[in-house]
């Protein structure tokens, strides 16, 4: 069913572009929902909001018949890689398709915000956020932290066997034994490769560290796999042991699934990011967007999130977290975000045209 409803997104944004490029509204400026009286802003939602997010079909599923439910309104969403997010965005720049930006790291949305590709909206819960968590114009907001982690193969290491730190990756031993999701369409991956230029960077302002590092890395993996759901199924089937990725979705791939998975929080430290929401500017639906919006960040969804999706939130008002979450202590890694949004762009071509090995890189 949700096939049906992904394909007919695409079939429905092509016909009606042309109409789009007509019914986009101007709205320039930002807007608080607390201008609004709770009533008035439900009475004048439009038919649907789309959603682009890199969250996968669970949490899409779920909030996708939340809001429907109580809306009565219809919600379509596209999943896809928060980079590919991004170039899509910027490719429909005069034609905006979707209307609610969920999921990304915050280097993407300033990214955005700098090519006008976001309309500031600064949501009700706005005192729950700290100065770190949102943009301070409120092009973005905060939504989830994610610490980036080595993940392992249970069955096939022990914890005592697992590399302990980043370094550790490029031991001759893992030769072969690392599965990475193919790093220029994620943006978990894409900051992870960045944070190991960065270390040395930072000081020396020279990237020959770096990627002096990566090339090590990449003598040792064994793919680079399309998506995520192919990284996986692969470090779950022992084709690979070890992997990098984003500490929530270990847990969730555990714990839900019974993947045989465990992970290491690199002891030098390690990138934290911030996840985001935010509204495309010019979205063909801006009400139902903004109400969506606050539908997914109340400290409900945060707990749902948190419970059964293993996000961390960022709001300081959700109660009753699992200990997973208040009982994980992270070292994370100073990073000065600007470098990243002005630098990642480069560093990930030269990895892509000097450093991967191309005969490791899987497509679908």
């Amino acid at each position: 069913m949700k096939n049906k409803k992904r394909a007919s997104i695409l079939t429905t944004l092509s016909i009606s572009a042309a109409l789009m490029l007509s019914a986009c509204s101007s709205e320039q400026g930002s807007s608080s929902s607390s201008e609004k009286e709770p009533g008035e802003k439900e009475n004048k939602l439009e038919e649907k909001v789309v959603i682009y997010s890199p969250h996968g079909k669970d949490i899409l599923s779920k909030f996708e018949q939340q809001f429907e439910e109580k809306y009565q309104i219809d919600v379509e969403w596209l999943d896809m890689g928060s980079q590919e997010i991004l170039d899509r965005i910027r490719s429909e720049k005069n034609n905006p398709q979707a209307d609610v930006w969920w999921g990304a790291p915050s280097v993407n949305f300033d990214q955005a915000k700098d090519e006008g590709l976001l309309k500031p909206y600064e949501p009700s819960y706005a005192g729950s956020l700290a100065e770190g968590f949102h943009d301070p114009e409120w092009h973005w907001s905060g939504t989830s932290q994610t610490p980036e982690v080595i993940m392992y193969n249970s069955k096939e290491l022990s914890e005592d066997e697992a590399p302990k730190d980043w370094d550790e990756l490029l031991d001759p031993k893992w030769k072969d034994e690392i599965i990475i999701r193919y790093p220029l369409a994620s943006g978990t991956m894409r900051t992870i490769f960045s944070a190991m230029i960065y270390r040395d960077f930072k000081d020396s302002k020279d990237t020959a560290a770096g990627y002096e590092w990566l090339e090590k890395l990449d003598a040792n993996t064994k793919e680079y796999a399309a998506n995520p759901e192919m990284m996986y199924n692969k470090v779950a089937k022992g084709e690979g042991k070890l992997s990098v990725w984003a500490m929530p979705d270990v847990v969730m791939l555990k714990e839900n699934k019974n993947y045989p998975f465990e992970f290491i929080i690199p002891e030098s430290g390690t990138p934290v990011l911030t996840e985001g929401i935010a509204v495309v500017n010019d979205a063909p639906h801006p009400k139902a967007a903004e109400a969506f919006y606050e539908f997914v960040n109340t400290p409900e969804a945060a707990k749902i999130l948190a419970d059964e999706f293993y996000r961390i939130p960022t709001r300081d008002d959700v109660e009753g977290l699992p200990e997973w979450i208040t009982n994980t202590e992270i070292k994370s890694m100073e990073i000065d975000w600007k470098v990243f949004q002005e630098n990642s762009d480069s560093w990930m071509k030269y990895w892509d045209e000097n450093i991967k090995s191309g005969e490791k890189e899987i497509k679908e």
